[in-house]
């Protein structure tokens, strides 16, 4: 996206070059955010021939109705509104919460799928693998939904709102806590450890999402290259990547993960292409793999769920035409299409901390895939197991893997675990949150 990038730069120095009183358009006093957003999506909005001609702006209560009631439905279950700042935090992983997920099992069994080392719920030594059985005093069930699924009812994630959780811990003891939302930075790399399987060694790599190291230029984690480094250092022959509760971010990061895991090579071919809408087509773009370190896989095992969103099925993507790529879980979401923010474009969002981040363009690997919105079927359907610690081979998804990192196969046991979750993760959000979903 470089040659975008330096459009982009071109078009905010003549955009604040003008006069905003040279505008033809008359708007209506209160309107003008509206009126902003709208014009931004007429311009880069990836089904922008599906907008509207005209809107009556007054028609909508609120700067999110608005948006809803443009967009391309169902298609379109992505685009959002959020605050300039909210939207740069995230991508460097500055959050603000308890810092934790849950995931189910197939007796719907709550447990911490996740906690985030440096937010309050891991400084007070929470793992994944403990048993939520009440929160705020009551039982999980009192939590269920008319539609099946789950509202938790934690609050926004300002600092300061506390909830309390009963847990039993694995050695049957149970504990409750009152924790309490504050900012953190939060890290991506979960697990990462080395197995011995078959007499080779096998790389384990827990990523939860794809964010940026601030500060760093080109874009780019500080985390991937340790972990990538880790795993050259330890000479391992296959690797298995797990990505179960990974709903996306960075496309410059999805690209350096790219680059480590191609082959020698395949160094210099296409890794995937860039698609605007039909007015914007001399942006079209696209990129190619540059191999970096030592790595020299012929597979990638990826552990996925229906919360595997995005850059994480970008790196599935791009990686597919060259390598075999095994999927060992469930299907993932289906989001083969990208954004990037509007403001930059838009005096009035900018001046007003509104940012817009709709679909603005889809990608394609080097043999064309584009069209995944049901997501990638596992090649292993496996239930999930959030009662086990990340790494640990009795976890159903991670044993599946190494199984078939062993023998190329994965047992009729394994597969019978298999479950569909009725509520996962993913499903407690919207918009940016549901990109970096967390408590």
């Amino acid at each position: 996206m470089k040659k975008l990038n330096w459009i982009i730069g071109l078009v905010i120095l003549v955009m604040w070059g003008c006069n905003p009183k040279d505008d033809p358009a008359p708007v209506v006093p209160g309107q003008e955010v509206k009126k902003a957003i709208f014009d931004s999506m007429t311009e880069w909005y990836f089904w922008n021939q599906e907008l509207p001609a005209t809107v009556d702006f007054s028609k909508f209560d609120t700067n999110e109705a608005l948006l809803d009631g443009i967009i391309f439905k169902p298609r379109d279950r992505f685009s959002y509104l959020t605050t300039q700042q909210a939207f740069n935090n995230a991508f460097v992983g500055r959050n603000a919460g308890h810092g934790f997920g849950f995931a189910f099992t197939a007796d719907e069994k709550l447990f911490i799928s996740f906690v985030f080392d440096e937010a309050p719920a891991g400084k007070d030594g929470w793992k994944r693998g403990w048993e939520i059985t009440q929160i705020n005093g009551k039982p999980i069930a009192d939590y269920k939904t008319s539609s099946g699924g789950y509202d938790f009812k934690l609050g926004a994630s300002d600092p300061g709102i506390s909830n309390s959780f009963t847990f039993k811990l694995p050695d049957g003891t149970t504990t409750t806590r009152t924790n309490i939302k504050a900012e953190y930075q939060s890290n991506s790399v979960l697990e990462q450890k080395v197995f011995e399987v078959g007499g080779k060694k096998v790389g384990y790599w827990a990523y939860q999402s794809f964010k940026a190291t601030a500060g760093l230029s080109p874009t780019r984690s500080a985390e991937v290259t340790s972990s990538m480094e880790f795993f050259q250092g330890q000479g391992i022959q296959d690797l298995i990547i797990d990505l179960r509760y990974n709903g996306g971010g960075s496309v410059a990061v999805a690209e350096q993960i790219s680059n480590y895991l191609i082959q020698t090579s395949n160094s210099g071919k296409l890794m995937y292409t860039n698609k605007l809408n039909p007015s914007k087509t001399s942006q079209n773009s696209s990129r190619n793999f540059s191999k970096i370190g030592s790595l020299a896989l012929t597979r990638v095992i990826f552990i996925t769920s229906r919360s595997s969103a995005s850059a994480s099925e970008l790196v599935i993507n791009n990686l597919d035409p060259y390598m075999d790529v095994v999927l060992i879980g469930d299907n993932t979401f289906g989001k083969p299409v990208g954004s990037f923010p509007l403001s930059q474009f838009n005096r009035v969002l900018k001046d007003n901390d509104v940012e817009v981040v709709p679909i603005t363009f889809a990608t394609a690997n080097s043999a064309g895939k584009a069209e995944f919105f049901d997501g990638f079927p596992a090649r292993f359907k496996v239930g999930d197991s959030p009662q086990f610690g990340w790494g640990d081979p009795k976890d159903l998804r991670l044993a599946a893997a190494l199984q078939f990192a062993q023998n190329g196969n994965v047992s009729g046991r394994m597969v019978d675990t298999y479950f569909k979750p009725k509520w996962e993760l993913i499903d407690a959000f919207k918009g940016l949150q549901q990109e970096f979903p967390a408590y």
